[in-house]
C-alpha cells in the first residue's frame, strides 16, 4: 500500500463525509453572498468535494514521479473519481441543483466506458485515459462545485456559470464517450 493509493483510498472514505454534510438534516444555517443564501452544509460540502477531487491529481503526481504505479491504482483511481462524482450528481439531484436527466446520461456513460474497459480487459487490453477523458473529469468537478456554491461569486453578476459549466461537462462527457468507443469499437466486431 503506497502513499499514491493510501491518497485515493482516503478520497473514497472522504464520500460518506460529503453526503452526510449535504444530505443530512443538518441546520448550520446560512451565509448571503450578493442576494444568494448559501446554506452552510453546501459550502462544507463543495470545500469537502473540491479536496477530495484535487487529491485526484496528487496521487496521479505521486505515482508517476515516484513510478509507483501499481495495478490496485490503475483499479482504485478511475473508480474513486467514478463515485465520487456519481455521489455528487445525485446529491445535487436530490437537492434539486441539477436536472435529473443530465445526471443520468453522465453516470450512463460512466457505466458504459467501465464496461467497455472490462471487455478490453478481458482481451488484454488496457487504454490509459486520454486528455479528452481529463477534460471530461475536471469539467465535471468544475460544474458540481459551481452547483454546490449556488453559482457564487458569478450570481452577483447574474452569469448562470454553473449552468453552462454543467452543460458543458454534459457535452465533454458525451463526446468523450463517443471517442472512446469509436476507437474501441474492435472490442465488438472481433468478439465471439
Amino acid at each position: 500500500m503506497n502513499l499514491p493509493n493510501k491518497i485515493t483510498i482516503a478520497r473514497i472514505m472522504l464520500i460518506p463525509f460529503f453526503l452526510i454534510v449535504l444530505l443530512a438534516p443538518l441546520d448550520w444555517g446560512s451565509v448571503q453572498i450578493g442576494t444568494e443564501h448559501l446554506p452552510i452544509t453546501h459550502l462544507v460540502g463543495a470545500l469537502i468535494f473540491i479536496v477530495a477531487s484535487t487529491t485526484d491529481w496528487v496521487d496521479g503526481y505521486y505515482a508517476r514521479k515516484y513510478q509507483l504505479v501499481t495495478n490496485l491504482g490503475k483499479f482504485l483511481d478511475p473508480l474513486a473519481d467514478k463515485l465520487l462524482v456519481s455521489a455528487a450528481l445525485i446529491a445535487l439531484v436530490e437537492l434539486r441543483l441539477a436536472p435529473a436527466w443530465i445526471v443520468i446520461i453522465i453516470i450512463s456513460r460512466e457505466f458504459a466506458v467501465t464496461g467497455l474497459r472490462l471487455v478490453l480487459a478481458g482481451e488484454g487490453e488496457v487504454v490509459a485515459a486520454n486528455m479528452l477523458g481529463k477534460i471530461k473529469t475536471w469539467t465535471q468537478i468544475v460544474a458540481i462545485s459551481a452547483l454546490l456554491l449556488h453559482n457564487i461569486p458569478f450570481s452577483m453578476i447574474s452569469f448562470p456559470f454553473a449552468k453552462i459549466a454543467l452543460w458543458v461537462a454534459l457535452f465533454f462527457t458525451i463526446w468523450s464517450g463517443w471517442d472512446y468507443f469509436s476507437k474501441n469499437m474492435h472490442a465488438f466486431r472481433h468478439s465471439k
